[in-house]
């Protein structure tokens, strides 16, 4: 039986996961000192938000103190490496996400196996990209970017969270649909400032980091990623509704 791959790599995760769980302990008196969580990427993105929002009910739950500190840099590998070198006893925990998964193919060179060497504890979120340009760039749909962009190839510059981060993969796998030539400019930091200055042009952002700025109107969203459209963007099409087949989520 041949299995659709989407299946397939949900399957494969969760045999992940159980394989993974059934070979941890809980130790009735963890925490007894305070907890690392380490995010790959820069302040003020998604995984940065999440972990500042989970942090403190984790703090009380537990009684101990879960402090976040962001390493980015090469895509999440040099938090990931942080992880892998930390003494496996729980106290050093990493916001994976989804470039950790890519990382793993991406890079031939990486000094740890993150499939190995890491145990998944919990899922925590899933949530769709939005496509969002400076207000002052011409398109003001998806059909107009396209065609803009056909027009001028190698000018438009897309800020992305790092080479090989979801972001980044997002505006690659719409370049490839579509035929654009973007320019990637790879960011360790926050893109956004530099978003609203239109130093950038475009990004696939996951909409918790731009959702302020769009409703504010320093930004102007042209399409979220996901199959169909978000509940905290409701009047921004898919944009799967001008490219059959587009999806992408974090």
């Amino acid at each position: 039986m041949k299995l659709p791959r989407r299946k397939f790599l949900h399957l494969t995760a969760s045999a992940a996961v159980l394989s993974a769980a059934s070979r941890i302990e809980l130790a009735l008196d963890y925490p007894t000192r305070p907890v690392r969580l380490i995010v790959g990427f820069f302040a003020g993105g998604l995984s940065d938000i999440l972990a500042r929002l989970l942090s403190p009910w984790l703090s009380q739950h537990f009684g101990q103190q879960f402090i976040v500190e962001d390493q980015p840099g090469a895509g999440t590998n040099l938090a990931a490496g942080a992880v892998v070198r930390a003494p496996p006893d729980g106290y050093t925990l990493l916001m994976a996400t989804s470039s950790n998964a890519i990382n793993a193919t991406l890079y031939d060179n990486l000094k740890f196996n993150f499939i190995r060497d890491t145990a998944p504890v919990a899922s925590i979120a899933r949530t769709p990209q939005v496509m969002v340009v400076n207000p002052s760039f011409p398109a003001k749909t998806v059909p107009d970017f396209i065609a803009y962009a056909k027009a001028n190839p190698g000018k438009i510059n897309m800020a992305t969270a790092g080479i090989g981060s979801p972001v980044h993969l997002a505006g690659e796998l719409f370049m490839t649909m579509t035929g654009v030539e973007l320019v990637p400019v790879h960011y360790r930091t926050n893109y956004v400032p530099d978003m609203i200055a239109g130093q950038v042009q475009v990004v696939f952002s996951p909409i918790p980091t731009t959702i302020q700025q769009i409703r504010a109107g320093k930004l102007r969203a042209l399409g979220v990623t996901s199959e169909t459209r978000s509940q905290a963007l409701p009047d921004v099409p898919t944009i799967g509704e001008f490219i059959p087949g587009y999806e992408a989520s974090v």
